[in-house]
């Protein structure tokens, strides 16, 4: 059941039968209190026909044949405006509540796509940075789905970087990795806060001591060359560094189906090269290998006659032949075209990176290792800004690391809980702490910055995650106060259920815009125009104390079809319902 398709065909017959052989399409009314929906096709019409576009528009609604479903008219200056009926609205309803997937339609092409979204670092703490890439690309991953498409997730690790080598040298200097380098007998068994300590230590090093650095650089190398005892550090630091990656991402809700990184692209990067070598991409640069990727149109002039190229060449081999961020990007869209057969390769990170995305996506499309038709996608998202406006911080200035975001959510969620005389546990302020987060976040554009105001997120009224959450604890109450009362058939006899039933009509529309923008700031805004037309029906209507019982039975139906619509869209955002609040 289409309604909007239906509408959409009774105006395109209409339109012919009054001699416009023309395509209309509708959208949701936003004068809600005179029409559910409009159409604005025949002021296009006008001088095509040449004929004022009222008459067009009458001409087309005289030409409809009367049904029980809908009733068009004609405003002027000539919108053609179409209200839904209470039988259609219920037929509606009764349709969504039994129907497996709610009322949604998958799309019409099925795409494969590999959503890469985690970036996390291997013996670095997860940090602010990593949340919203995780948060949107859960909740794509989980719209993609939803809607019909084959999608396999990769956290992606950066693990053959520089970090590597700077963290094992500062553990060996510290002597804690002296047992593999056969200088102590017994084996010091490294823990997750030695590399919580070791890599910033190093981190600073590099920056104030340039033989320490320089060390590191030939210690990565050997890590990349699969050297031993480096390499068998390396593969117990990302043994022990992947376990607690994946239980800080775990509760954000963000599951992944690869848990590769750039180390598993390292057997590509040869053959990437070659390939890009092969096709006569690549030139010498200082020793180095570099790809030309600028466009035409990308070359400034100067007063000179030089030119300026505001894209410079990607580098994909230094001149000690190490690998490079750039190389083992190129390497694994090839090891992932060779593993998979890919509609869209899609990447969430901030805007930092938009640059070696466009370069590594040029190298790849111009040497063929992406093929024709690929789509290679950067999904950029903002910042998560303080109050002042700047990336979020410490108030010494550090970076905030992510278990301490979801510390200071779970720590607020215990508050707020408290305050309204609830008996917390850690799984209840958890859930409700990261479903303040997320909300917040993903109500946003993509793309946009936003401020981290965490007791705005926090309220358990307004536009935020708890609402939504306290709103189905609400329903699933109710009906467990009615648990003997059987199903009836949805029945609109109000304006709040005709309201909850368009309401839904739109949050089902915001599924196919969300994926078409790749941002899910439109289902937020719908799931929440929905729980808020509840919130009026609830206000209304004594369910529980109804005496007409098919009137209840009805209203029972209609929770139902509520708690349903829901929990689909927060699964979509990767949002958990505690069992009370």
């Amino acid at each position: 059941m289409n309604i909007i398709k239906d509408i959409e065909k009774l105006l395109n017959d209409g339109a012919i039968k009054a001699g416009f052989d023309e395509k209309f399409s509708v959208s949701f009314s936003d004068k809600r209190e005179i029409c559910d929906f409009q159409c604005n096709g025949a002021f296009a019409l006008a001088k095509k026909y040449g004929k004022n576009p009222f008459d067009i528009a009458s001409e087309i609604v005289g030409s409809i044949e009367q049904n029980e479903d809908f009733i068009f008219s004609v405003a002027r200056p000539a919108f053609i405006n179409i209200k839904l009926t209470d039988t259609l609205l219920s037929k509606w309803g009764n349709f969504v509540l039994h129907d497996e997937r709610g009322g949604l339609e998958k799309n019409e092409k099925k795409a494969r796509v590999l959503l890469d979204y985690g970036g996390a670092n291997v013996a670095k703490a997860l940090h602010i940075g990593h949340l919203r890439p995780a948060i949107i690309g859960e909740s794509l991953k989980r719209l993609y789905k939803l809607l019909g498409d084959e999608v396999i997730s990769d956290v992606h690790l950066g693990d053959w970087g520089l970090q590597m080598g700077l963290t094992e040298l500062q553990l060996f200097e510290e002597g804690k990795l002296g047992f593999f380098f056969g200088e102590s007998k017994e084996k010091y068994d490294i823990t997750i806060d030695d590399l919580n300590e070791a890599y910033p230590t190093a981190n600073k090093r590099k920056v104030s001591e340039e033989d320490f650095k320089k060390k590191a650089e030939e210690w990565t190398l050997k890590i990349q060359k699969k050297q031993e005892p480096y390499y068998s550090v390396y593969k117990i630091i990302r043994e022990l560094s992947v376990k607690e990656i994946a239980k800080n991402y775990s509760k954000l809700g963000a599951e992944f189906d690869l848990w590769k990184g750039e180390s598993d692209a390292s057997d590509f990067t040869k053959e990437a090269v070659e390939i890009i070598k092969n096709k006569g991409l690549a030139r010498e640069s200082e020793g180095a290998l570099v790809v030309d990727v600028a466009e035409e149109g990308e070359n400034i002039p100067t007063e000179d006659g030089k030119f300026i190229n505001p894209m410079p060449p990607c580098l994909i081999q230094k001149s000690n032949g190490a690998d490079l961020y750039a190389t083992t990007d190129i390497a694994t869209i090839l090891m992932r075209n060779k593993e998979y057969k890919l509609d869209r390769i899609e990447y969430v990170t901030d805007g930092r990176q938009k640059m070696h995305f466009t370069q590594v996506f040029r190298v790849c499309k111009k040497s063929g290792i992406s093929p024709e038709g690929q789509e290679l996608v950067h999904i950029v998202n903002g910042t998560m800004n303080g109050n002042d406006g700047k990336p979020f911080k410490t108030r010494s200035g550090d970076t905030v690391k992510l278990e301490d975001i979801i510390a200071l959510l779970t720590s607020k969620a215990n508050e707020k809980l408290e305050a309204n005389g609830a008996k917390a546990d850690a799984d209840m302020a958890l859930s409700i702490g990261v479903a303040a987060m997320k909300f917040g976040d993903l109500s946003n554009t993509v793309s946009k910055d936003y401020v981290f105001d965490i007791d705005k997120f926090m309220a358990f009224e307004g536009k935020t995650g708890p609402y939504i959450q306290y709103s189905v604890v609400r329903i699933n109450s109710i009906l467990s106060k009615l648990e003997g009362v059987e199903d009836g058939e949805i029945n609109v006899t109000s304006p709040e259920e005709r309201e909850i039933l368009l309401a839904s009509l739109r949050l089902n529309s915001a599924y196919y815009i969300c994926y078409r923008e790749k941002s899910l700031n439109n289902l937020c805004s719908s799931l929440y125009d929905f729980a808020s037309a509840f919130s009026t029906f609830y206000n209304n209507h004594n369910v529980v104390g109804e005496k007409d019982k098919e009137k209840q039975k009805s209203y029972v139906a209609l929770l139902k079809l509520i708690r349903k619509k829901m929990l689909q869209a927060l699964d979509v955002l990767a949002i958990s319902v505690p069992k009370k609040m």
